[in-house]
């Protein structure tokens, strides 16, 4: 078993870079419902201060939602990484799977003897992963920890909704596992062992608050998903969240894109009204 077992050979180059333009330009489409938002916001602020106020709002959101697409791709890549896992561990089982190299052997003794620590490494390491994209590849500096904090807890739950969405349709993986664990985790941000009622209160406000941006994150995914399944880009025959997280991994590289792209724009109109002054 190699992983290119759960791709589809079918997705060529050409294919790939019509759904990377596909991506980047519901991408825009979401953006530009943010612009509209924020600069509907925008209006209950003086006329002299509005577009300071709009700017600055817009960015604070859009921040946001990058953040929601980092976290959400983080949390699936766990969540495939224990599919595939267990499905290599389920054909050794019943002798599907044969001639194992040294590594092989290795990881599924270690699936059999240690899976919850297993689960617990790799739910560590997908929160790894999301700072190190969201501090140094992808430096979303405008929004706080506090905020960041907030998009990650619905980057859980939604997982948790794929998850349960994708054993509704019959998927043939277990979740439960891994659905447990993200619950644990949302259960302990909103009521951790010194949480007072109020404390519970204000992370309810900050969910309720951001979710807008969740629902605008979940229609992005599922458009994606819808497409790639519908053209033929993912396979059916491996298992659903395999295309999720293909979906995951083109927006996350459109969210790079754009936020490079975008400082760069910003760095060449910089250097432009400074030589027109």
């Amino acid at each position: 078993m190699t992983i290119q077992a759960y791709l589809n050979p079918d997705f060529t180059l050409i294919k790939k870079i019509i759904f990377l333009c596909l991506t980047l330009a519901l991408c825009g489409v979401c953006m530009g419902i943010i612009y509209l938002f924020s600069k509907a916001y925008g209006k209950k602020y003086d006329a002299r201060c509005r577009e300071e106020y709009t700017k600055e709002d817009f960015e604070v959101r859009v921040e946001k939602f990058f953040e929601m697409i980092i976290s959400g791709t983080c949390v699936m890549s766990f969540s495939c990484a224990y599919v595939i896992i267990n499905h290599v561990y389920e054909l050794v089982e019943t002798g599907k799977a044969v001639n194992l190299t040294q590594l092989e052997n290795f990881l599924v003794t270690t699936w059999a003897d240690g899976k919850d620590f297993v689960l617990l490494f790799l739910i560590c390491f997908s929160c790894v992963l999301n700072s190190v994209l969201d501090t140094f590849i992808i430096p979303l500096k405008v929004i706080n920890k506090d905020e960041k904090a907030t998009m990650r807890m619905l980057g859980m739950f939604f997982a948790i909704i794929s998850l349960i969405y994708l054993n509704t349709i019959g998927d043939e993986s277990q979740y439960g596992p891994v659905m447990m664990y993200y619950l644990g985790l949302m259960i302990g941000r909103f009521v951790y062992f010194d949480a007072s009622f109020k404390d519970f209160i204000d992370n309810m406000k900050k969910v309720f608050a951001n979710s807008p941006i969740l629902l605008m994150y979940v229609l992005y995914t599922f458009i994606l998903v819808f497409i790639g399944f519908k053209a033929e880009y993912f396979l059916e025959r491996n298992y659903y969240i395999v295309g999720v997280f293909h979906s995951e991994l083109f927006m996350l590289f459109v969210v790079f894109l754009v936020f490079w792209g975008g400082r760069l724009l910003f760095k060449q109109s910089k250097k432009s009204s400074k030589s027109t002054n």
